[in-house]
């Protein structure tokens, strides 16, 4: 069987997504660090929101709140709105057996947005909550319809679906 064709047959791995927006309808992204994941290959487009998989049993929000914990320190949101549909990206081929150990042949995601409700001083990328190993380096707002040109270029899809479902959150 040629690579092609196995590349198909490999599962898509259960993931979340937040788009956390602040008091003015801006979408937290954070710089992903270097060492942060083999499917992260391209520094000109290193901004993405926190996204990461769902573990065995977890439900899709309970995984989102905690993904976002784990990457941000965050505990202070409201739920606004979930996706309709779930996202999915596949890996372009040169990377897929350096990401999941060739076991995914990409990410279906499930996104959420929440209100981020507290004060800025509860963001730590650089050390956050738990113990985690830091994702980020470093972290900013940014306009939601930026979104999808901070994305490296094979996740820019989703980027697009995501905004496009929370959309009207950015004109409220």
């Amino acid at each position: 069987m040629n690579d092609d064709k196995r590349f198909l047959k490999l599962p898509y791995r259960l993931c979340v997504g937040v788009m956390l927006l602040n008091r003015d309808n801006n979408v937290f992204v954070g710089r992903r660090r270097n060492e942060a994941g083999p499917e992260h290959v391209n520094a000109a487009y290193s901004w993405q929101m926190p996204q990461g998989g769902i573990d065995e049993g977890e439900e899709p929000y309970p995984a989102a709140l905690r993904e976002l914990y784990e990457e941000t320190s965050v505990r202070s949101v409201e739920l606004v709105a979930e996706a309709p549909d779930w996202y999915s990206y596949d890996l372009p081929q040169e990377i897929l057996r350096r990401s999941w150990r060739g076991r995914y042949r990409g990410q279906k995601q499930k996104w959420f947005a929440l209100r981020f409700t507290g004060n800025e001083t509860e963001i730590n990328v650089r050390h956050p909550a738990g113990g985690h190993r830091a994702e980020f380096s470093e972290w900013r707002w940014a306009p939601m319809d930026s979104l999808p040109g901070l994305i490296i270029p094979f996740k820019r899809p989703v980027y697009e679906q995501v905004v496009a479902a929370f959309s009207q959150l950015a004109e409220n």
